[in-house]
C-alpha cells in the first residue's frame, strides 16, 4: 500500500467518528506509531480538522471554526462552492477576490495549508476544474436523499453507484458510494468525477450495502 493510500485510509477511519488510539491506527495501516504520528501531522497540515495527542487518541472535529464564527457544514459547503465558481470567472477582478478570500479562509482554519514540497500533495491536489466538481453537488445530494442510482464518469471509465454520503475533511471533498461494478464501498474524490447522470432506478437498503455496514 502506498503512502498516499494509507493517508486516505487514515482519513476514512477518522471520518467514522470516535476517538482512535495511535496504536490501533498504526496497526490497521501496517506502520509504526512513529510513522502514524507523521501521518497525523500531514493531515493537519493539509487542513484536515484532526485533534488529539499522543497517548490519548485522535478524532476529527465536527465543526469548522472561522473566528469569530462557527459555521455549520452546509454553510461552509455553500461558501466553498461559491468561491470555487467565482475563482474560475474570466473577470480578473472577481477571480482575484475569490482567490484572496480563499486564502483568508485557509489562514483562519485551525490548521496550516500543506507545504507544497510535500510529496503526497499531488494525490489530493485538484487535477480538474474545482467548480465543475462542486457544481455536481446538488444532483448528488438529491440522489442521496432520494436513494437514486447514479452513473459517474471517471477518467478510467464509468461506475454505476448507490450514493451514500457526500462530505469533506478540510479541503478534501469525497463521495462515499456502493459500486455496482466492484461490489464494494468506494470513496471518490469529487474533483475527479467528470460527469454525473441520474439513473431511473432507485435503490433500497440492503444488508451489506448500507453506509452503516461499511467495515
Amino acid at each position: 500500500m502506498s503512502q498516499s493510500q494509507r493517508l486516505f485510509d487514515l482519513l476514512r477511519i477518522l471520518r467514522g467518528g470516535g476517538l482512535h488510539r495511535a496504536e490501533d491506527l498504526a496497526h490497521h495501516l501496517g506502520v509504526s506509531q512513529r510513522t502514524l504520528y507523521r501521518y497525523i501531522d500531514r493531515l493537519a497540515e493539509a487542513g484536515v480538522p484532526v485533534e488529539g495527542k499522543r497517548g490519548v487518541g485522535y478524532r476529527l472535529r465536527e465543526e469548522i471554526l472561522i473566528p469569530p464564527l462557527s459555521l455549520a457544514p452546509d454553510e461552509f459547503e455553500a461558501l466553498q462552492l461559491g468561491i470555487a465558481i467565482v475563482a474560475e470567472s474570466p473577470d480578473p477582478g472577481l477571480r482575484g477576490a475569490a482567490l484572496a478570500l480563499a486564502g483568508r479562509l485557509d489562514a483562519a482554519l485551525p490548521a496550516e495549508p500543506l507545504p507544497q514540497e510535500a510529496a503526497w500533495t499531488a494525490e489530493f491536489a485538484p487535477r480538474l476544474g474545482i467548480a465543475r466538481g462542486l457544481s455536481q453537488m446538488p444532483l448528488i445530494r438529491n440522489a442521496i436523499r432520494g436513494r437514486q442510482k447514479l452513473r459517474l464518469g471517471l477518467a478510467g471509465g464509468t461506475l454505476t453507484v448507490r450514493p451514500l454520503r457526500l462530505d469533506h475533511v478540510g479541503r478534501i471533498w469525497m463521495l462515499t458510494v456502493w459500486s455496482e461494478e466492484d461490489g464494494a464501498f468506494r470513496d471518490l474524490r469529487l474533483d475527479l468525477i467528470e460527469a454525473v447522470t441520474a439513473l431511473p432506478g432507485l435503490f433500497v437498503d440492503e444488508p451489506g450495502k448500507r453506509l452503516r455496514d461499511r467495515p
